[in-house]
């Protein structure tokens, strides 16, 4: 470069705003190597730049977003419609285990309370914890690893970055957002990618906004109730279809709002620069997809679970079992917590579901069950229109339905997640907020909507 460019670029570099600086920079970094390259390669005969035209559309402010929500959206799906099917055989063949289980135990001559808190109690909540995240983990890991190997997880990371960067953070933490909707304690290991330590903080954070696939049971159950009316009719499938979206992306627009609150106060910075550099398009290696999504998320993640779900069917186990007076120690909690859970649009029984949980979010709906139908063990219905009658004998009304789907979709994150979050930040504080900081996002937000529609006088 002669002198007269020189000072040329460096004009254009001083009329440049500053937070656009280092991008004019790449810019001119990657012009002048496409210079050079054509002054010294000499290419035989001209072929079709596939990946550029692909990228052409992928990334387009056209098409790149809706080409984003149908691929999540399909991903979703055959997770979903996939998971059932085995997931009924793997609960069929765990519950059969349990009642040889049973007749063992009971055989030995053990007492009825040991009977209780190991097979009822552990093996019951790991037998559902086991055939609830199984399935979907073992479809949607495999899927979501595809269009990694594929190439096409950088152009979600150049379409969502804008979106990330006007909120403060890392255009990377739409890669850790996505694997969260499969498991938000693999959301979080992901957040390993983001270099920045603030920034890394705020996508750990700020991941249990997405659900996971132990949420999307309850919200998919509670849409099918009382927004899809249980018809079977097209109409009433896509509207549940169209409720369970909508909490989606109540979630991402929940974790830009977060992200961009937690910048400008306890985590300010100037968001990291990242210059990405697609990759280009690449023929997936299935079998090394299936060894990092089985063996490193799937095993590794549901080991996790499975650690942390084994004590809490001891202590729920125990806690509806266990009378003071005429009333076991859940429904007294559940009366004691009522009167707080009305203002937010729910009753004692569903907040105490949730409290209980905590472990893991695939059992919240089997504890809520048996504390409606004082079982002292957990159980599920067979099918929704039971469970539709049960709810609505208890004074369920579509509000109801409404508040605990955005407590599902904002509260707390589970056991797992939380027992990941304090291995990746090391600092009992943060751990600790990850869990304190969406339960009063979930609060507010229930609280308000709830006061808004009850004071319209809309149920």
């Amino acid at each position: 470069m002669n002198l007269k460019d020189l000072n040329k670029e460096v004009d254009n570099f001083r009329s440049i705003k500053k937070d656009t600086l280092r991008d004019s920079m790449v810019k001119s970094i990657y012009r002048q190597a496409e210079d050079v390259s054509k002054d010294v390669v000499e290419e035989e005969t001209r072929k079709t730049d596939w990946d550029n035209k692909i990228d052409e559309i992928l990334t387009s402010p056209l098409f790149g977003y809706p080409i984003m929500l149908l691929l999540l959206g399909t991903i979703f799906w055959i997770t979903i419609t996939g998971a059932n099917y085995p997931s009924q055989i793997l609960a069929n063949i765990l519950f059969t285990i349990e009642d040889y289980l049973s007749t063992f135990v009971l055989g030995l001559g053990a007492p009825e309370w040991f009977h209780g808190i190991v097979v009822l109690g552990i093996y019951r909540t790991l037998a559902w914890v086991i055939s609830v995240m199984l399935p979907p983990m073992a479809i949607f890991f495999p899927l979501f690893t595809l269009l990694e190997d594929l190439g096409y997880l950088p152009r979600v990371a150049f379409n969502m970055d804008r979106l990330f960067k006007a909120c403060g953070t890392h255009g990377k933490q739409a890669l850790t957002m996505c694997m969260g909707f499969g498991c938000n304690a693999a959301g979080v290991i992901a957040c390993r990618i983001i270099d920045s330590p603030r920034e890394k903080i705020i996508a750990i954070v700020t991941n249990n906004f997405v659900p996971c696939n132990g949420r999307f049971p309850t919200l998919i159950a509670l849409s099918m109730i009382f927004m899809g009316g249980l018809a079977a009719s097209s109409g009433g499938t896509l509207l549940a279809t169209f409720v369970v979206v909508g909490m989606v992306l109540i979630g991402i627009a929940i974790t830009l709002l977060v992200s961009f609150t937690l910048s400008k106060t306890l985590l300010k910075g100037i968001p990291s620069s990242f210059t990405l550099e697609l990759p280009p398009y690449r023929k997936p290696q299935f079998g090394r997809i299936i060894v990092r999504s089985i063996l490193d998320r799937t095993i590794f993640v549901l080991g996790r679970a499975i650690v942390v779900a084994a004590p809490a069917g001891l202590v729920i186990w125990i806690l509806a079992n266990t009378y003071i007076g005429e009333l076991s120690v859940l429904a007294t909690c559940a009366n004691f917590l009522d009167p707080f859970a009305r203002s937010l649009g729910m009753d004692g029984f569903i907040l105490m579901a949730f409290i209980l949980g905590l472990p893991a979010n695939e059992i919240v709906l089997p504890i809520l069950i048996m504390s409606y139908l004082s079982t002292g063990a957990m159980l599920e219905f067979e099918s929704l229109n039971e469970l539709a009658n049960l709810f609505i004998a208890q004074g369920w009304t579509w509000l109801t339905a409404l508040s605990t789907m955005l407590f599902a979709l904002l509260h707390f994150p589970c056991g797992t997640t939380l027992w990941t979050i304090a291995k990746e930040t090391k600092n009992a504080k943060w751990t600790f907020f990850a869990f304190l900081m969406p339960t009063m996002v979930a609060i507010i937000v229930c609280f308000v909507v709830a006061q808004i529609v009850m004071g319209l006088g809309w149920v």
